[in-house]
């Protein structure tokens, strides 16, 4: 299958252009025909980026944090028939990412207080994300077109994974709240042959996979472990919502730092709200635990590794 790949710096939506994020994709193309069409993918993977690097002198560090780089792992991981998007944060103070958009209620290091689905917040700016970003390809692209749902021979619908690393963990959090808060009725998936979601609700009820990727902070909450949350999760699944599952990576980075040992606490609770909160679900919510090179000292080189050593089986 071919593929379309690039790297935009796009607007939230048209009406917001005072957020700008790179965003980098790997896109499914049909060549059933003379002309390429944008192919409707077995799923969408998005990946939120971390804090960002400079000139480290690490060659492993910075193809890690390289946008591109990441979206061709995301595709060797997930297979040829997914598209992969890589967020990049519009903003940052320093070093450190600010997913404002996504959680308003993040501080000026991007340490939110809250994971709030009020206004569902994350899930409403990845659909106008994904959907500019699609608008500007489309545009800047004539060669491309859109696959015609009528003449595609795959009826299906694609289901959405996403992933967080290191401070793109905050967005997990607060698409896991956003996901609690959806009405109990509203459990069906988005419409057939579209390539993303067309709107929140269904945005949250195409997600199946959910991985934090080595993620912390330098303050509490890298991790939501709000039982009210998780709850809310299990009973949507056993009253038909599609299956969740919730896989959490690790090293010594993170997992074992000693001066921020509240990343360990909550990782450790969260498992076990999901563990306990599953058995209510019907099976329908699955909880996994990796833990990648702790036979090695931490290091900031490991933090990234991480990406390339993910077991997503």
């Amino acid at each position: 299958m071919d593929r379309w790949s690039g790297v935009l710096k796009i607007p939230l939506d048209a009406t917001n252009t005072s957020s700008y994020y790179r965003v980098a994709a790997s896109l499914c193309l049909s060549s059933s025909s003379s002309s390429k069409n944008l192919a409707v993918p077995s799923a969408n993977a998005i990946f939120f980026h971390g804090d960002r690097v400079r000139e480290t002198g690490n060659h492993v560090i910075e193809r890690l944090y390289d946008l591109q780089k990441v979206a061709e792992i995301i595709v060797s991981k997930f297979g040829n028939s997914v598209n992969a998007w890589v967020v990049e944060a519009s903003l940052y103070n320093g070093p450190f990412a600010i997913y404002k958009d996504f959680v308003p209620s993040v501080n000026r290091c991007g340490e939110p207080k809250s994971y709030s689905p009020i206004g569902f917040p994350a899930s409403s700016s990845i659909v106008s994300l994904l959907s500019t970003f699609l608008h500007e390809v489309l545009s800047s692209s004539k060669s491309l077109t859109l696959i015609n749902p009528v003449e595609s021979a795959d009826h299906h619908c694609p289901r959405t994974i996403v992933l967080g690393f290191s401070k793109g963990g905050v967005v997990m959090n607060q698409l896991l709240s956003e996901m609690s808060f959806l009405e109990e009725t509203s459990t069906g998936i988005h419409e057939r042959n579209e390539i993303i979601p067309a709107s929140k609700e269904s945005f949250l009820n195409s997600i199946s996979e959910v991985h934090y990727i080595d993620v912390g902070l330098n303050n509490f909450r890298a991790y939501i472990t709000d039982q009210n949350v998780v709850h809310r999760i299990s009973q949507r699944l056993a009253q038909g919502a599609n299956m969740l599952r919730v896989v959490l990576h690790g090293t010594p980075r993170q997992w074992c730092d000693e001066q921020r040992g509240w990343i360990l606490k909550e990782k450790d609770e969260l498992v076990r709200l999901l563990k306990s909160e599953g058995e209510c679900s019907g099976g329908k919510l699955e909880v996994h635990e990796r833990f990648y090179f702790g036979d090695r000292v931490a290091d900031l080189q490991m933090h990234f590794e991480i990406i390339d050593a993910m077991d997503i089986s």
